[in-house]
């Protein structure tokens, strides 16, 4: 069990949800994808000499956001009630099969992928999809692509409407399972998170574009671990703990592979009060 004090408006949230003895908001099924690359073997700065394992794909959530404000989070967000429809447009292990690594139904397993699919190309720009079950699409920058985008995330364009006008298919099988988090009960929003892993498909890019986020970039686990422990990045425990999970892999594919037997438990943190300090527990 690790257990750290909480400060700030964290603390208080924490504090009065134990002395009032209110009731904790139902979590709400959203889905995260740890977006990976291998770095350029021969892009590295001057005088380092350091190996670099994969980098992770980071942004800064808004400080005017409701939820995680001024976080640095990996891609993701809500599971929508039309993300389950697009069984006929899905490539890879059936929702069966996630449903057995995630513990759920397989019409909630089919939600929670297809919301990891939707997120990350609204908030990085990334389609993990593809004209067949063997191939990604290579570019999506053009203007057609960024129309649907902003159509997808403003929830004028349902995912699987998307999906079959573009004669798409989810690639399932580009997905790992890698943790399951459900936000403490003190946070007045609470979230069901599956957090899955992917790589960066070749020939695409990811753009600065989602209106949540006000700064992006690729980072190394090790590195953005350091950057929160000096107080540099601010993160919550499921991202952190994440990002430390990944730092003795060596290479994407490496990572790919540990999530195919990697156990998957559901992790609830909980507050303990100690001379009115709180402090977070994490299993």
């Amino acid at each position: 069990m690790e257990s750290r004090a909480l400060t700030g408006p964290m603390a208080d949230a924490a504090l009065s949800f134990v002395r009032d003895g209110r009731p904790a908001a139902e979590p709400r099924p959203a889905s995260t994808v740890i977006l990976l690359r291998d770095p350029d073997p021969n892009f590295r700065a001057a005088g380092d000499s350091t190996a670099r394992g994969p980098e992770v794909y980071l942004l800064r959530r808004q400080r005017s956001m409701a939820f995680a404000a001024g976080m640095t989070v990996f891609p993701g967000g809500r599971v929508d009630p039309t993300d389950s429809t697009i069984a006929d447009s899905w490539a890879g292990p059936p929702p069966s099969w996630f449903a057995s690594r995630m513990g759920c139904s397989e019409e909630t397993a089919a939600a929670y992928v297809a919301a990891a699919v939707r997120e990350t190309f609204e908030e990085s720009g990334v389609l993990l999809a593809g004209p067949s079950t063997s191939s990604v699409v290579d570019d999506t920058t053009g203007p057609d692509w960024e129309a649907d985008r902003v159509a997808l995330e403003a929830r004028e364009l349902g995912f699987a409407e998307f999906l079959h006008r573009r004669g798409l298919v989810l690639r399932a099988d580009l997905l790992g399972v890698w943790a399951h988090w459900i936000t403490p009960e003190f946070e007045p929003r609470r979230y069901d998170t599956r957090f899955f892993v992917a790589a960066l498909p070749a020939g695409q890019v990811t753009r600065d574009v989602t209106t949540e986020s006000d700064q992006v970039a690729w980072m190394p686990p090790a590195n953005a671990v350091s950057a929160v422990d000096n107080g540099d990045l601010l993160m919550l425990p499921p991202t952190y703990l994440c990002c430390r999970d990944l730092i003795p892999y060596a290479t994407v594919p490496d990572i790919l592979t540990a999530a195919a037997t990697r156990e998957i438990r559901p992790v609830l943190p909980t507050v303990r009060v100690v001379d009115d300090r709180i402090f977070l527990e994490t299993p």
